[in-house]
This record gives C-alpha cells, sequence and structure tokens, in this order.
C-alpha cells in the first residue's frame, strides 16, 4: 500500500471532518438554561484507509472515548461530518445505523463491565450473528466455536459464564463479538489499560494477527505511546478534546513537533534509569 510522508493510505475507510461533542451545564432554579459548555471533542479531523491503524493517544479526561462514541453515534455530535465509505452517517436514525453497525464495531475498555454476567458466552457472542441474520439455530453454535477459537479460547467454553474467565480471557470474548458481524473497522477502546502488562502484549499481539488474516482497519485508543506505537501505522495525539498532532507513527515517536507529545514519549519507561530522568527533566524543562 502506498502512503505519503504522513503515513496516510489512498482510498478513505472513514473520514471525520470538524467533528465537536459539547455537553451543556446548566443553572436555575424553575427553568434550567446553558451557562456554559463542556467541549469533550472540539473541531477533530482524522481519516483511516482499510486495513491501517490509527492510535489516539492522550491522558485520560481528554476526549478519546467521547470521541469514538461521537464517531460511532453511540452519541449524537453537536458538530460535524463522519463520512464511511463516502456516505455521511451524522444524523441517521437508529434503523438507518443498524447495517454499519456491522461494519463498525467497538471493543469496551472494561471487559468485565462490557459483558452481561447472566448470560453464556455463547449467547454473548452469537447475539451479534442473530441480531444481523447471520447465523440461527443449529449453525450458530459452529459459528461461535470459530471464533472462540480464532481469538485463542477454547470452543468448549460456550457455555460459560464471563466471571469463569481472568481479565485477559475476557477481553478475548469482547473481540470475539466483536469480529461476529466481520467488521471491517473495529474502534479499541483502552482495550488493554485494565490488564497485567505480560497479558496487554498478548491482546495487542492478537490484533495485530487479526488485522493481517482479516483486512481489519482500527481505531487504537491508549493513554500509553508505547504500546499504540507497537500497533498503529499512524499516530493522532489528543489534548482538551483537540487532535494536537497528527502523523506516521515512527515520525511522531522520534520526531514530534508539539510540547505535549514530548511530555508523553517522556513518560514511556526504558530500561536506563539515569536516562528516564534525563529525558523526563529536559520534557519538564521545554
Amino acid at each position: 500500500m502506498a502512503r505519503d510522508e504522513e503515513g496516510h493510505v489512498s482510498g478513505r475507510l472513514l473520514e471525520v471532518k470538524g467533528l465537536s461533542k459539547h455537553f451543556p451545564i446548566k443553572s436555575g432554579l424553575l427553568i434550567d438554561r446553558e451557562v456554559e459548555s463542556v467541549r469533550a471533542v472540539d473541531g477533530v479531523d482524522f481519516a483511516i484507509s482499510s486495513g491501517e491503524t490509527l492510535g489516539l493517544v492522550g491522558e485520560s479526561g481528554c476526549g478519546k472515548s467521547t470521541l469514538c462514541r461521537a464517531v460511532l453515534q453511540l452519541i449524537k455530535p453537536t458538530a460535524g461530518s463522519v463520512l464511511f465509505e463516502g456516505h455521511e452517517i451524522v444524523g441517521l436514525g437508529d434503523r438507518q445505523m443498524q447495517p454499519l453497525r456491522r461494519e463498525m464495531q467497538m471493543v469496551f475498555q472494561n471487559p468485565q463491565a462490557s459483558l452481561n454476567p447472566r448470560k453464556r458466552v455463547g449467547e454473548i457472542v452469537g447475539s451479534p450473528l442473530k441480531l444481523h441474520g447471520l447465523a440461527s439455530g443449529s449453525e450458530l453454535k459452529p459459528k461461535v466455536q470459530e471464533l472462540l477459537d480464532r481469538v485463542g479460547l477454547s470452543p468448549e467454553h460456550y457455555n460459560r459464564y464471563p466471571h469463569e474467565f481472568s481479565g485477559g480471557q475476557q477481553q478475548r470474548i469482547g473481540i470475539a463479538r466483536a469480529l461476529a458481524t466481520r467488521p471491517k473497522l473495529i474502534f479499541a477502546d483502552e482495550p488493554v489499560s485494565k490488564l497485567d502488562v505480560s497479558i496487554q502484549a498478548q491482546i495487542v499481539n492478537l490484533l495485530v494477527d487479526l488485522q493481517k488474516d482479516l483486512g481489519l482497519a482500527y481505531v487504537f485508543v491508549a493513554h500509553d505511546i508505547g504500546i499504540v506505537r507497537h500497533i498503529s501505522q499512524r499516530i493522532a495525539v489528543m489534548k482538551d478534546g483537540k487532535i494536537v498532532e497528527e502523523g506516521a507513527a515512527d515520525r511522531i515517536c522520534e520526531q514530534p513537533r508539539d510540547p505535549y507529545t514530548q511530555q508523553l514519549l517522556s513518560a514511556v519507561p526504558i530500561p536506563d534509569p539515569r536516562e528516564n530522568r534525563t529525558r523526563r527533566a529536559a520534557a519538564a524543562r521545554e
């Protein structure tokens, strides 16, 4: 695939233009009136092509998760445009969005909270297949077991409940559920932040392997720019609801232009403690 100097691939799958999400702050005893607004997402532009990964990085509270939900129309944007395969999706109703839900899926940050504890794994992973008419009856169980096997779980886990699994295994279930509809784009909203370091690597490597096998595109959200660099071809750095820097992953990490990006990089630990201290002191002076 041909890329330009900033890492873009020709043929955009998703294009976001001027996307904003403001939450009103209201005051008043008898009549609520808007006195101010929180600009959680404020005029964001980015694009992603088929089969590539855009890493979205920034500190907690900068608007990363809100941006993902606004793009997916899980919350309605205040302003802006979202084009999926060239078609505008902002303003579409739930019925119009349903076919697009097959194409764009999400893996959530907290695997335990995102899985219904009252449902068995087979029902959790199989629900999207039934909802979108992709499988039913006797063909449902083999397809669910195939998905479980693809993410590194045993087909025998079909009848177990989420609480019987470790955090890493629960996240694998969430990934299997996202894969069920055969999407083209997956938003991974800090999918490894709740996991141990060794398990983080396993999940990231799983996502890389799935991308190679299935041609998936990812928007990979994290606050650790070191993890983001490992999985992403391009990186967008977000601060206070805005993207302050975007470009090819190697360029962002080796030649950061924005001071905030430099601070994020200085927070990534390296084996030499002396170099760590020197780098952080330099970033603080800047």
